[in-house]
């Protein structure tokens, strides 16, 4: 029975929480089950929506890569490892056993489910467990890091660097001439209108409130996929993928249209205005924000809740374009 050393375990530990990226960190999770307990094989099915309970296959270590479709008898065992915050058992039709085990957040949010495939599961299993709990509560650290504290969702420290492999991967698919999916990447300047006012009249502590139930319209309205911030005050920013611009045009009316239905207590309706841009192959974070926000202007000054898109009103001749074709705004 292999048995891990000291330094083994420190070492593992060591590369598991020098990780900052998530998926980074999972990747480095599998490795280490793998190397350190020596299982036959280690799977991450992470929980990509809570409401549908669709999983997806994120991460193999070892053993033969299954089909991209998840069994229906698997599905069923990872939604009960969800529900019961318990590890299960599941017999594969090979007969392999594969114990699950739940990886939740902090606030008991399900994260996801990692299947170890071992020979002797007695052996490996209390060293797994707490595995998992050093990589469950580094997650919950680096969630608390990424995310703003009034309404959960990204804040603006975290935005740099995800905007950043955005670009990078645009700039990959320019380079391979790539364009088989059809897929764009947009950003997006939502800004409530006259917040200010809700202020003055209702105080900070019902101006919070309708942040926060506004951050909330956000994460029910737009898909799981996209990218959701908060910048300050009433300010959000959105990093969007989509087949076109009329595509996301028609994802931020609805949204748009959304909000501007919902009754906020005691505050009543309220509006939204929004501004957005392509996101481009050598873009710089900085003359995407800014190309943005003067679609976001625009909006404020010619009706308020509406949605602009920046390439559009440069089209339209309504702005004067501010890029050249290597992305850098002209001065």
């Amino acid at each position: 029975m292999y048995s891990p050393t000291i330094q083994g375990v420190l070492a593992k530990l060591i590369a598991l929480t020098s990780e900052r990226d998530v998926n980074a960190l999972e990747i480095s999770l599998a490795h280490a089950l793998f190397e350190l307990v020596a299982p036959g094989a280690v799977a991450i099915y992470k929980l990509e929506d809570v409401h549908s309970k669709k999983f997806a296959l994120t991460v193999m270590e070892g053993g033969d890569v299954p089909s991209a479709q998840i069994p229906a008898d698997l599905q069923h065992m990872l939604e009960q490892c969800v529900a019961t915050g318990q590890r299960q058992q599941y017999v594969r039709q090979d007969g392999e056993t594969v114990t699950l085990y739940p990886v939740s957040c902090a606030k008991n949010k399900p994260l996801a489910v990692i299947g170890v495939t071992a020979p002797e599961v007695a052996g490996f299993d209390q060293i797994t467990g707490m595995l998992l709990q050093v990589y469950q509560n580094f997650i919950a650290l680096i969630n608390d890091n990424e995310q703003d504290t009034l309404t959960g969702l990204l804040n603006r420290k975290t935005f740099e660097h995800k905007v950043n492999k955005v670009v990078t991967r645009v700039q990959n698919r320019h380079q391979r001439e790539d364009d088989a999916l059809g897929l764009h990447y947009y950003m997006a300047i939502f800004d409530i209108d006259h917040f200010k006012l809700v202020n003055d009249r209702y105080g900070h502590l019902l101006g919070d409130e309708v942040l926060l139930l506004f951050a909330q319209q956000m994460t029910y309205s737009l898909r799981d996929h996209d990218l959701l911030f908060r910048f300050g005050g009433e300010e959000f920013v959105a990093i969007f993928e989509c087949h076109d611009q009329q595509e996301m045009q028609m994802v931020l009316d609805r949204f748009r249209e959304r909000v501007a239905e919902f009754e906020f207590p005691q505050v009543g309706r309220i509006t939204v205005s929004a501004g957005y841009t392509e996101i481009m192959a050598y873009d710089v974070s900085s003359h995407i924000i800014d190309r943005a926000d003067v679609a976001l202007y625009y909006a404020k000054h010619h009706g308020r809740n509406r949605v602009c898109n920046y390439e559009r009103l440069v089209a339209e001749g309504a702005l004067e374009n501010k890029r050249n074709e290597g992305g850098v705004e002209l001065f």
